[in-house]
């Protein structure tokens, strides 16, 4: 296959994503200008709801124009062997591959959130203020975006550099021992991410003594979950939002909770929201989840060994020769239909896993405080009761909440 024929193929994988995405979006919204469902009737009232429905038309239209010009930029950029140019700019300056490889997708990386951080602002001081969900403030979002970067050079700039390390030195042996690599990589931090990466944006703190942790150490002994660490998350310093995570495994496994959901919800909610995330823990969910990612990782590797050498990849993005860090570029691109597959099956998985979770709160406490928690942070977080189900489908990592509604009952 000629490298023009690769360059047609890249383009066509990625206008036909950016397409089938907009209809889904189209789909979606439309679907959404319906009336409050019978169903909804004691979760939302009628000018809540309103408010719901013109919170998702503003966040998908707003996603229309933010795709939109990201897909324009990103499509000429490539059409136009952009990769290869910006290449081929470094090349006199950086002699050593893997240097040059760093400062590439270092240079990526930057130009791409220098040009996202308008409509990143816009969303959260404009759409989410108007909304009354931010929280956030302009130091703030600076401070993350730093720390961002700091975190992407280290952690990201660590692995690529072991990456292109060993495609120079192993050959097409490389992804056998980076997936080992990849995979302690991920077992550590699936453990230390809350001790470690969490609180340099958040302040993670034990929960307090009181009647909502004597009310969680009584459900634990009961159902028989080793309570170790749960932790109160200051989510109320970016957004109103709340959420409650599991996070870890072993003795370094922590609840998560956020201060917003504990304002927002009595203790009987809250000890059923904690019931949700140890049904993950009993019916084994994150060790599952883990496993399944650890083997698509390895599958994505092994393909990945037997394209990456390939000079027609780079030639196809516009470099004059071989390049393995333009080749990285021209692999992820290939290989956005088969991501695509493995999401959809890893979201079926999920919801799957949710109503399991829901099952098992519901069994151990009772099928009352659940189901009112949930009914709650739907209303609070302003979610779409009624998403079409064929974006559901491709989307969704979680029920909507009436089909978890249906299935608790």
């Amino acid at each position: 296959m000629s490298p023009e024929a690769i360059l047609y193929i890249i383009l066509f994988i990625s206008a036909a994503n950016y397409i089938f995405e907009l209809v889904l979006d189209v789909v979606n919204l439309n679907y959404g200008k319906k009336p409050l469902p019978k169903a909804a009737e004691g979760i939302y009232e009628e000018d809540k709801y309103e408010k719901s429905m013109e919170y998702q038309r503003v966040q998908t239209r707003f996603g229309f124009l933010s795709g939109g010009i990201s897909f324009i930029a990103s499509f000429a950029f490539l059409a136009l062997g952009g990769f290869g140019w910006l290449d081929g700019m470094f090349q006199p300056y950086f002699s050593n591959g893997i240097i040059r490889a760093l400062v590439f997708f270092g240079a990526l990386f930057v130009a791409s959130d220098v040009l996202s951080i308008p409509f990143q602002w816009f969303g959260t001081f404009v759409i989410e203020e108007r909304f009354g969900f931010n929280k956030s403030t302009p130091k703030i979002f600076i401070m993350d975006k730093l720390k961002g970067y700091l975190l992407g050079a280290l952690l990201g700039g660590g692995l690529l550099y072991l990456l292109m390390l060993l495609l120079n030195n192993l050959g097409v042996q490389f992804w056998w021992v980076f997936w080992i690599a990849i995979t302690l990589f991920t077992v550590f931090m699936n453990m230390f991410y809350t001790t470690l990466i969490m609180p340099l944006f958040n302040k993670l703190t034990p929960l307090e003594d009181g009647d909502l942790r004597k009310a969680i150490e009584t459900y634990s002994n009961r159902v028989g979950f080793p309570l170790t660490n749960i932790f109160v998350i200051d989510g109320s310093k970016r957004s109103s939002k709340a959420n409650a995570f599991f996070s870890g495994f072993g003795k370094k496994k922590k609840v998560v909770l956020y201060d917003t959901l504990i304002e927002n919800h009595t203790t009987e909610e809250l000890v059923a929201v904690f019931a949700h995330e140890v049904g993950h823990y009993k019916k084994k969910h994150i060790i599952q989840s883990l496993v399944s990612s650890v083997l698509q990782t390895g599958v994505m590797l092994f393909i990945m060994s037997l394209l990456i050498f390939s000079e027609k990849l780079s030639l196809a993005l516009g470099a004059d020769s071989l390049q393995l860090h333009v080749n990285l570029i021209a692999f992820a691109m290939l290989y956005t239909p088969i991501s695509f597959v493995t999401g959809i099956i890893s979201n079926v998985v999920s919801r799957k896993k949710e109503f399991e979770a829901d099952h098992y709160a519901i069994e151990t406490t009772n099928n009352v405080d659940l189901p009112l928690a949930l009914k709650k942070l739907s209303v609070d977080n302003l979610s779409n009761l009624q998403p079409h189900p064929t974006y559901v489908f491709f989307h969704y990592s979680h029920p909507p909440l009436l089909t978890r509604l249906a299935a608790m009952q």
